[in-house]
């Protein structure tokens, strides 16, 4: 599986680590990925997400069926 946020999209990016001594190696930053099970009660159903700690905010923020919504319009999720 990819790491990728089903909601917001977020993925792998990639920099540089710095040492002490100002030498730079070439690393990735993973987002942090949670795999998660939400209840929608507007249609009944559970659903399994991979979604980032930000998109759990979210969804405790704004409710999963608008986060969901929000995410198909922006075409993180199909």
């Amino acid at each position: 599986m990819s790491k990728i946020c089903q909601l917001t999209g977020k993925s792998v990016i990639v920099g540089n680590s710095v040492s002490f001594s100002n030498r730079k190696t070439r690393r990735k930053f993973n987002p942090n990925l949670q795999l998660k099970k939400f209840f929608i009660p507007e249609t009944g159903e559970w659903v399994r997400l991979k979604v980032s700690t930000s998109a759990i905010k979210n969804i405790n923020k704004k409710g999963i069926y608008k986060c969901l919504v929000d995410a198909v319009n922006q075409g993180h999720l199909s």
